[in-house]
């Protein structure tokens, strides 16, 4: 059953229950979101790069026997690989491409729907042309209309014409979804990172503990993916989530990575592959 929302605790204080929970695994599966939580929020999407110490501790957990690494990310596939080395599996727009076992396979919906996407992101680029830094960005599968630099009196102009855009033209084979400071546009099927991480997953040996680390409301399916079985660790603020458990910032995720080698690589026996997922 998965976990229903609650104030998701410290990671301090769950440590010792999440090593018991280590104790009996088989393997351990580590995915990872990138903005956020590999990477700090920044104003620029195009600049934002993952932590010395994230980098550092990803690296590390790829070279972990027994330990897989995912990223799992909103980002487009071939983005979010230009920004992470290191894991085996990377997958990119909320899940709709996975890149693993030397293939990357596209979900064909949201193949088909790509079309649509596209045209919908360039009635954007002229209906919202006149809003202060508004930024469309075309990941192929999915768009992104980003309000981080947008002056706060303009975001919700800027957030009625996004939705009345889709409306009008995208009909019932596109959605709109709200992420922090964002507004994503994607197919209208039930598809998210959740799914994502159940694929990979599915591919580990039994009795794998799966982790889950991410920042944003396009996580919460992914922890309701893992809990209670696995680990969900949402990363900033005490809202309500699926997740189990809490760190502040990117920067104590470095910390939980490196807490998760040590760990693994005393409790988990047998070699096991690598992969990553924002």
């Amino acid at each position: 059953m998965a976990r229903t929302e609650s104030q998701p605790r410290p990671l301090e204080e769950r440590k010792p229950r999440l090593r018991d929970r280590l104790e009996d695994a088989a393997g351990l599966l580590v995915c990872l979101d990138f903005d956020g939580t590999l990477a700090p929020i920044v104003e620029d999407p195009d600049a934002a790069a993952p932590t010395e110490r994230n980098r550092d501790a990803v690296a590390a957990l790829a070279e972990t026997p027994a330990i897989t690494t995912a990223v799992v990310s909103g980002r487009a596939l071939a983005d979010v690989r230009e920004r992470v080395d290191g894991p085996a599996i990377y997958a990119g727009n909320h899940g709709l491409e996975l890149a693993r076992n030397g293939s990357v396979a596209v979900h064909p919906i949201a193949r088909k729907r790509a079309t649509r996407i596209d045209r919908l992101c360039s009635i954007l680029e002229t209906a919202l042309s006149s809003v202060p830094n508004c930024r469309i960005e075309n990941k192929r599968l999915t768009g992104t209309v980003h309000f981080r630099s947008v002056p706060p009196a303009a975001e919700p102009i800027a957030r009625r014409i996004t939705r009345e855009v889709v409306d009008r033209f995208g009909g019932d084979a596109v959605e709109v979804s709200a992420g922090k400071r964002i507004l994503e546009i994607g197919p209208d099927f039930p598809w998210g990172k959740g799914n994502a991480v159940e694929l990979i997953a599915a591919d580990e040996p039994p009795a794998t503990t799966v982790v889950y680390v991410g920042d944003d409301v396009t996580d919460e399916s992914a922890f309701r993916a893992v809990e209670p079985d696995g680990i969900g660790v949402r990363v900033g603020g005490d809202d309500p989530s699926s997740a189990s458990c809490r760190v502040e910032s990117p920067a104590e995720v470095a910390s939980l990575l490196s807490w998760l080698g040590s760990t693994g690589a005393e409790l988990v026996d047998g070699p096991g592959p690598t992969a990553t997922v924002d």
